[in-house]
């Protein structure tokens, strides 16, 4: 990776163990409230992982749900860029999109992502284009609802990574790993890598 990409993922870094070292609080207003300033990133090992298996498709139509802060997002657009692929993004914040539009056209990225605002379920509902790898990485409540809406616009061969399967891994995601195993065509596997994935491919 180019230099200026190091250094955006790095200064990630310094805000991810500065947010683990501190105490854990609800938000103001609550987790929908727009006052939420945790990262919750996926971390340095999963960002690698979704990089690596997002480079290995040709011209990928990248999907991210949950942009969050931007970290995860840099992992994916450095491999859309690498591939000739592109990388929609969708958030309910407006303000947490902002900082990570902003933090990848420092890392001389932003061309390659199409960052979203809104229902992310409604969003991908009213996607035309086939998708060929997914990251699954929002509030846990809506790995369910997104699966649903996603999965009949997967192209064959495309995969997809939800994050947080292991840490909490709460009700929430053992029924999207119940529902995505049932899934016609689904191969997955869930891995001990950062606080668990469930990497599942379709078809192909």
């Amino acid at each position: 990776m180019d230099q200026k990409i190091q250094d955006v993922l790095e200064a990630y870094h310094v805000m991810i163990r500065k947010e683990q070292s501190s105490p854990r609080a609800l938000p103001p207003g609550g987790r929908d409230g727009g006052q939420d300033m945790r990262l919750r990133a996926v971390g340095r090992d999963t960002g690698q992982l979704v990089n690596i298996l997002a480079k290995s498709l040709k011209e990928p139509f990248i999907l991210e749900l949950g942009t969050s802060f931007g970290y995860s997002g840099i992992w994916l657009a450095e491999a859309a860029r690498a591939s000739g692929g592109k990388l929609m993004t969708m958030e309910l914040h407006e303000y947490k999109s902002a900082h990570a539009k902003e933090m990848a056209t420092k890392a001389g990225l932003a061309d390659w992502i199409d960052f979203r605002i809104g229902d992310a379920v409604q969003m991908i509902r009213e996607l035309t284009d086939g998708i060929d790898f997914v990251l699954v990485d929002l509030w846990k409540d809506l790995y369910l609802p997104c699966l649903e809406a996603f999965y009949p616009k997967l192209n064959p061969g495309a995969i997809v990574v939800a994050d947080n399967m292991l840490r909490p891994g709460d009700e929430n995601v053992r029924q999207y790993g119940a529902a995505i195993r049932a899934k016609s065509g689904i191969t997955s596997v869930l891995l001990p890598v950062g606080s668990g994935i469930e990497v599942s491919r379709f078809g192909g």
